[in-house]
């Protein structure tokens, strides 16, 4: 019940990761109680708030299952981009697997988070078929890589709440002639080792929400957003840009952690505007990270209306608690300087 107290100390947010798995422990706590438990108030008590939670987490995985029919009725002439993005892990020394892995695969963009000097000079020999990239080499666990087939009609380098701690944002131009601008993102997790709270990961993410807003193109976001795709933080951020849930109708996709699967949860998310439309979004091979490769593959029709009912209208009271979460994130780091 830790997630439904609005707190952002890593006590509360990290919970919100293991929703699935507790999906699976609300059942199986059900069948016990029914089984072993003698019927008393307490029983009765137990059972139902059991039930409630059940009821709950299937609701919300409800959007995440075929069940839920997206609209995706993209036009089958559309040039299609694809795209890999990587939590390859700073202290992956697997170079050759991954470099593999990208020939084989042959996207046309790939995103590398985590990535610092010897990851740079490990993916130079690639840069011949990637001659255009966006490099931030950096050793804090938050260096980026933007590796394209293409040029980019625009990119800069953004660090909205802390001075280590980037994104990405780049436009590129379709064959034919289709804008688009692609986010790239990896704001810090709230965990006992790494931040005591969400603060800076929220106001990174909602610092990014408006600046799409604001920029109005075609968009496609993706990363390690270090939140999963139903907590409150992704839910803000995706009203407050005005994108669609790229997992929607086609499943959750867990890409962390990929040598525990009982841990598993999507971190690496994908989000896009209503004239993206996405022909495939999957979990990938591992490549000795902790985190599995997410690929899709998408195209852009700004003149298809089909998923303008997939946006969510934003509140007076959700676009004011926005400004909130990204004050407190970078109030939080001027304080930690």
């Amino acid at each position: 019940m830790l997630p439904f107290i609005q707190h952002q100390h890593w006590i509360f947010r990290v919970p919100e990761f293991l929703s699935l798995q507790l999906l699976y422990l609300h059942s199986f706590s059900i069948i016990g109680l029914l089984i072993f438990t003698e019927r008393n108030i307490v029983f009765w008590i137990v059972l139902l708030i059991q039930i409630a939670l059940l009821t709950y987490h299937l609701s919300v995985f409800y959007y995440y299952t075929k069940l839920y029919k997206i609209k995706n009725q993209e036009n089958k002439n559309l040039q299609e981009i694809r795209i890999i993005s990587t939590n390859i892990y700073q202290f992956n020394k697997d170079f050759d697997r991954f470099k593999q892995f990208i020939r084989r695969e042959i996207p046309d963009i790939f995103i590398t988070i985590e990535s610092n000097r010897d990851w740079e000079k490990a993916m130079r020999e690639l840069e011949n078929d990637y001659p255009h990239a966006q490099k931030i080499t950096l050793e804090n666990t938050y260096g980026m890589h933007v590796y394209s087939q293409f040029p980019f009609e625009k990119v800069q380098s953004h660090f909205f709440v802390a001075e280590d701690v980037p994104s990405v944002e780049a436009h590129f131009k379709t064959q034919d002639g289709r804008e688009f601008m692609l986010f790239v993102v990896h704001p810090p997790p709230p965990s006992p080792t790494e931040e005591a709270n969400s603060k800076e990961r929220d106001g990174d993410l909602l610092c990014i929400a408006k600046r799409i807003k604001k920029v109005n193109k075609p968009t496609l976001v993706i990363g390690d957003f270090n939140t999963v795709s139903w907590s409150k933080t992704a839910r803000l951020f995706r009203k407050k840009s005005g994108l669609i849930d790229g997992r929607h109708g086609r499943g959750v996709l867990a890409s962390f952690h990929a040598k525990y699967w009982f841990f598993r949860a999507p971190l690496d998310l994908v989000y896009h505007s209503e004239s993206v439309f996405i022909k495939s979004l999957k979990v990938l091979e591992h490549v000795g990270s902790d985190h599995f490769p997410i690929g899709c593959v998408f195209g852009i029709d700004p003149d298809n209306p089909k998923q303008k009912e997939e946006i969510e209208n934003i509140s007076q009271e959700e676009i004011a608690e926005t400004e909130v979460l990204i004050d407190r994130g970078i109030k939080e780091e001027s304080d930690n300087r």
